[in-house]
């Protein structure tokens, strides 16, 4: 089944790369981009990018190991994990082709400031998805050849590049007060309704770092089952000590084959999706949508975004907010539900209608617990401390029990209630409602509220502050929201990181760990490892490789070999006299201390000479040489190459 169901993915996918190359000189797909569409380069640059990937695609399908092929042999966890990769690969080629359908007609003449900010944000959510979908590739599933893996790594670059840009021309471009609604304007620009825009060019789409949040659950995310192990508190980066920093030297070559004609690609057909149950903003379908002030409703994620970024208007119509409360849209969402029940559409477990929905479709009746539990948030708001305090004990209980109990704690909107209680001056209260704020933040949709209640700057007060167990339990918080990646700007910037380098440095053994698993996950975030260094981070790194325990090594090289590709970082950790220590480590270290250490090195020595030769000077050669016959298939790969760079410094 598995297999079947790859094969219609791969081909799915080409069509729509097909579909997509198509639009900048017309085809069936469409009309050409117009000569004075205001987004015409954006469309072009678009289309040329996706273009770029019709060979990794036809690769795939020609060597008969798509991904869902490769995953049917493996474990259950690995098959969900590339299922759920390619799907959403789907997903957001789809929103490619939708928005460029909408963008490549929009023309200056009739457009407006607040009309062009919507598409560069629907741009940004396009751009930012593609290229995170590329960087979490599952090579180890494919056979790729190296060529097409350097095409990729490409169009990676050049995706990250466009987002930044967009996410930089958001910024400086204010918002507007519209005498036409938005919808008017994009009617004149088409010649339809709005809704009749909307239902043709319903697209799925993620913002800058959005997709975590919509659709992700405990048994689909890999990174959420990391979040899993962090129930009432954070241990340790899992295996993860395995990070590779991309490059292309990380691949073996291989041949290419010959590809198929895309003539041969039959499109499979899809199911339309009611206008009504799209977001303005992704143009996908909605998973928890909101109603704001004006009355529109967005998914929750995507709006939230747009007001973060400062905007105070709504996008759709372009009217002023008068408050910025986002309500939830039940019977939508009840809609939603059983039209994906309806089309066999994977729907994330969620409350309808006092009913649960079990893993095995079923409904549990679950009237009983909302009715208890909606009490026990009542009493947090209690006048008496004794009584919230036994409140927020209680929901601390609930909330590690169960997936169930964290829906139903958060529909019961105990959430914003917990972020008030982190500034309690009672400690317990204290303690308890961090610890509650990280249980439920376990359940990925909780995710999004816990951020929308305004919880960072609390959790990253009660991390400064709070009791030696709160600064654990808020540490750990702070990794498991930082896995929907637009959360790791928003604590990036909060100040969260130099307190989880204070802990780092100086906290409990857990509470070391807690802050190294989350400076981790944040420092995937290119724009946070900046801030690390500057919180000084390499010198607590420093401490840990040459402390006498070795019970951090390797913590502290995971979170080194994510740093070491940043020029600032590359020269703290020089300037801090690390080389010595990472040679040491190639000698005596284990096999994945050596691996991590010589990843460190090859980025530290990549076009510096200086480098190369200090590690030429240290006796470097024996122990790279050792390494390149008997490590790892990862450390023989970059101790090879950095022999290579070495015997190149030598013939100069």
């Amino acid at each position: 089944m598995a297999g079947e169901l790859a094969g219609d993915h791969t081909l799915e996918i080409l069509c729509l790369v097909h579909d997509i190359a198509g639009m900048c000189a017309g085809s069936s797909s469409g009309a050409a981009i117009a000569a004075d569409a205001v987004f015409r380069k954006d469309c072009t640059d678009l289309v040329r990018r996706i273009s770029l990937l019709t060979h990794l695609f036809e690769e795939i399908r020609e060597l008969n190991n798509n991904v869902f092929d490769s995953a049917s042999s493996s474990s259950s966890s690995t098959s969900a994990s590339v299922s759920s990769w390619s799907s959403d690969l789907v997903l957001a080629l789809h929103s490619a082709r939708r928005l460029l359908s909408v963008a490549r007609n929009f023309r200056s003449n009739c457009s407006s400031d607040g009309a062009a900010k919507t598409i560069v944000f629907q741009f940004q959510c396009v751009t930012w998805k593609l290229e995170k979908l590329l960087s979490n590739l599952p090579y180890d599933n494919l056979d790729i050849s190296e060529e097409v893996k350097e095409q990729v790594d490409l169009v990676r670059t050049q995706l990250r590049r466009a987002t930044e840009k967009y996410g930089y021309m958001i910024s400086k471009m204010p918002s507007y007060e519209l005498s036409q609604p938005l919808a008017e304007e994009i009617s004149q620009v088409l010649g339809k309704s709005v809704n009749g825009l909307y239902k043709q060019h319903s697209c799925p789409g993620n913002l800058s770092e959005l997709d975590s949040i919509s659709e992700n659950n405990e048994e689909k995310s890999c990174s959420t089952n990391r979040a899993g192990s962090h129930l009432e508190r954070a241990r340790s980066i899992p295996a993860s000590s395995t990070v590779s920093l991309p490059d292309a030297t990380d691949r073996e070559s291989q041949e290419i084959s010959e590809t198929k004609s895309l003539s041969e690609v039959k499109k499979p057909e899809a199911s339309v999706i009611p206008e009504d149950f799209l977001c303005p903003i992704s143009l996908e379908l909605m998973r928890d949508p909101v109603i704001v002030a004006t009355g529109q409703t967005y998914e929750r994620s995507y709006i939230q975004r747009w007001i973060d970024c400062g905007n105070t208007t709504c996008p759709k119509t372009q009217q002023k907010l008068q408050h910025l409360t986002l309500t939830p849209n039940y019977v939508l969402r009840s809609l939603i539900s059983q039209w994906c029940i309806e089309h066999n559409i994977e729907q994330p477990t969620g409350l309808t209608n006092g009913k649960l929905k079990k893993s095995d479709g079923s409904f549990r009746d679950v009237t009983g617990d909302i009715a208890a539990i909606e009490a026990l948030v009542w009493k947090l708001s209690s006048r008496s401390v004794e009584e919230r305090r036994a409140a927020v004990t209680e929901i601390r209980s609930l909330s590690k029990r169960s997936t169930d109990n964290r829906i139903l704690i958060a529909e019961a909107g105990a959430i914003p209630v917990l972020v008030n209680l982190l500034t309690s001056e009672d400690v317990l209260t204290q303690d308890n409602a961090v610890t509650s704020i990280l249980n439920l933040s376990i359940y990925e949709n909780n995710k999004g509220l816990i951020m929308l209640a305004g919880a960072i700057p609390s959790i990253v007060q009660v991390l400064r502050a709070g009791t030696m167990e709160a600064r654990e339990n808020a540490a750990a918080t702070l990794f498991s929201l930082s896995l929907a990646d637009e959360n790791k700007i928003i604590i990036g910037a909060s100040g969260a990181i130099p307190a989880l380098v204070e802990l780092l440095q100086n906290g409990s053994p857990r509470g070391k760990k807690d802050a190294a698993t989350a400076l981790f996950n944040l420092c995937i975030y290119q724009g946070n490892k900046g801030r690390a260094i500057r919180a000084g981070i390499i010198t607590a790194l420093l401490k840990m490789l040459t402390d006498s325990s070795k019970s951090m090594v390797d913590e502290a090289l995971t979170i080194m070999s994510v740093l070491a590709s940043h020029q600032e970082a590359k020269v703290a950790i020089v300037q801090a006299s690390t080389i010595p220590v990472l040679i040491d480590l190639l000698r005596t270290g284990l096999p994945r201390n050596k691996e991590n250490a010589a990843a460190i090195l090859l980025a530290l020595c990549k076009r510096d000479a200086d480098n190369l030769s200090c590690i030429s000077r240290l006796g470097a050669v024996i122990p790279l040489t050792e390494l390149a016959r008997n490590g790892t298939e990862r450390a023989k790969r970059k101790a090879t190459s950095l022999l290579e760079h070495l015997r190149k410094l030598q013939q100069l």
